[in-house]
């Protein structure tokens, strides 16, 4: 993470750049719902996963690079990327999924700090899943981690994506473990009540996060 008062990839010139918080958290801990309530409040949000999306479109650079390292039978019938068929190679083989890390996260990294350089807001939230596992703290000056019970994870990942109990926790078995993620954690927000409550906490770190950005 950047210290306080120095430059960053998060700069945007000579003026004042913004706070850059990056949300984290396992599979199924609601990172969505979370930046969706920030962006309700006027937040520019950045989603890494929604990025790593727009790169794979048919005619898109990083398609064609994943086509020649995966074969054809990596897209669909109609040249789209199969989810499907990467998500089976993947967890099957950590080459792979090296392999297809190498083509992405230089590219994702890079759309961030382009999408970072033309915010003026006092701050903003950089949503990155896998933040800590692929080393991209240097990116953000805060790590917000939304922490849920793995019991709840399962279920609720379970109901969203149709996967097995096994196929789950082999996806969860790859990420950071709880406990290391609420130890990089300079906020966090515990996701195991209703929507009131969670509404109510990014109310109380939007208002932390304003005024966190008058020093920053």
């Amino acid at each position: 993470m950047s210290a306080p008062g120095t430059a960053s990839p998060a700069s945007s010139g000579p003026g004042k750049r913004p706070l850059v918080v990056g949300l984290t958290g396992g599979i199924g801990s609601g990172k969505s719902t979370v930046a969706e309530g920030f962006a309700a409040l006027g937040v520019p949000v950045i989603d890494a996963d929604q990025l790593a999306r727009e790169l794979v479109e048919p005619g898109q650079p990083a398609l064609e690079e994943i086509i020649a390292v995966f074969g054809v039978n990596c897209t669909d019938g109609d040249g789209k990327l199969d989810r499907d068929y990467m998500r089976r190679q993947i967890f099957a083989d950590a080459t792979r999924k090296r392999q297809l890390e190498a083509i992405l996260h230089p590219k994702i990294r890079q759309r961030i700090m382009s999408l970072l350089a033309a915010i003026s807001t006092p701050y903003c939230i950089v949503v990155i899943p896998l933040l800590l596992e692929t080393g991209q703290t240097d990116l953000v000056d805060r790590i917000l981690v939304i922490d849920t019970p793995a019991k709840e994870q399962l279920k609720r990942v379970a109901a969203r994506d149709g996967l097995t109990h096994n196929a789950v926790m082999a996806i969860m078995a790859t990420q950071t473990d709880r406990s290391t993620r609420l130890q990089a954690a300079n906020d966090v927000i515990i996701n195991d009540r209703g929507l009131d409550s969670l509404s109510s906490r990014i109310q109380e770190l939007h208002q932390f996060y304003m005024e966190l950005s008058h020093d920053h």
